[in-house]
């Protein structure tokens, strides 16, 4: 037997919302393979409105309204059969989320769930990665979006423990990140590591993926702690224009590049971990495996 499968995951962030459409191959005697068809996203910025202002502003419901419509759009044409819709931490906290779940449903007939950052973490870490999980060491998972930033540590191949921070890249351009929340982090980490001798990141989320393909380095080969402490230091030697004339960054990249390169490296740090391996998955990837194996 041999079987395509066509799934979808909506990942509604504080920077930027997502589309991504899954092929997922089904033989018989082997394991299903998940083959990103589509990617999709939309730089609609809600944690600007939710965590400065407290509610989702008109022109960006309209925004959303317009993204949605095209994310159904490409959905029917693309024949996807399955698909979710999530939201994180900025419609968690803005004011008038449910009036907009609502408008948007009518609007474009895409139900949204809004989930916790607990739901958040578990849905990322339970994205296939034996591939880079090697049972005889350690991992710290961490995952920076523009509102959170959510952290997994896993050991002999299993989840130990996982945390939500509201550390996200839009809260820190805002100022919206005290040196309380650094400590509960560093705390965080350095007691669920303080265990094991060896500890190696995974890295998710925009912003480091641009990081390693800013290196050239080889898909499977990690980004040392080194290089991206001088590459911390080169970003911010740069102007926000210069990050875009000269690197190529996208607006909305050029500036949250930095407060998230700071996070890895603080993670990094506080773990003892000298690599960081960053291979192309995120929420979305977690949504469709999750939802194909049941989980969700």
């Amino acid at each position: 037997m041999f079987k395509i499968k066509k799934y979808a995951a909506i990942d509604i962030g504080s920077n930027a919302m997502r589309l991504l459409i899954t092929n997922i191959v089904e033989q018989d005697g082997k394991e299903s393979q998940f083959n990103k068809n589509s990617l999709v996203r939309v730089p609609i910025r809600l944690g600007q409105d939710s965590f400065t202002v407290g509610e989702i502003s008109e022109e960006s419901i309209a925004r959303m309204i317009d993204a949605m419509k095209a994310f159904r759009l490409l959905m029917k044409v693309h024949k996807v059969e399955k698909y979710l819709a999530f939201a994180t931490s900025a419609m968690r906290e803005a004011n008038n989320a449910f009036e907009v779940v609502e408008i948007i449903n009518k609007e474009s007939d895409i139900k949204i769930e809004i989930i916790d950052g607990k739901k958040e973490a578990t849905i990322i870490a339970s994205t296939d990665l034996h591939h880079l999980l090697k049972t005889d060491k350690t991992y710290l998972y961490v995952d920076v979006g523009g509102g959170s930033t959510e952290f997994s540590l896993f050991s002999d191949g299993k989840i130990v423990v996982s945390k939500s921070f509201k550390a996200g890249t839009v809260r820190f351009l805002n100022e919206m990140v005290s040196q309380a929340v650094w400590k509960e982090m560093e705390n965080w980490i350095k007691i669920n590591t303080q265990d094991y001798d060896d500890v190696t990141l995974i890295g998710s989320g925009g912003n480091i993926n641009k990081l390693f393909k800013m290196s050239g380095k080889a898909l499977e080969k990690p980004l040392s702690y080194i290089y991206l402490n001088s590459q911390y230091a080169f970003l911010n030697s740069l102007t926000y224009e210069q990050r875009i004339s000269e690197l190529g960054l996208n607006p909305d990249r050029a500036d949250v590049i930095i407060p998230a390169t700071r996070i890895y490296l603080n993670a990094m740090k506080w773990s003892g971990a000298r690599n960081i391996y960053v291979p192309k998955i995120g929420l979305s990837d977690g949504i469709v495996k999750a939802m194909y194996y049941g989980k969700i």
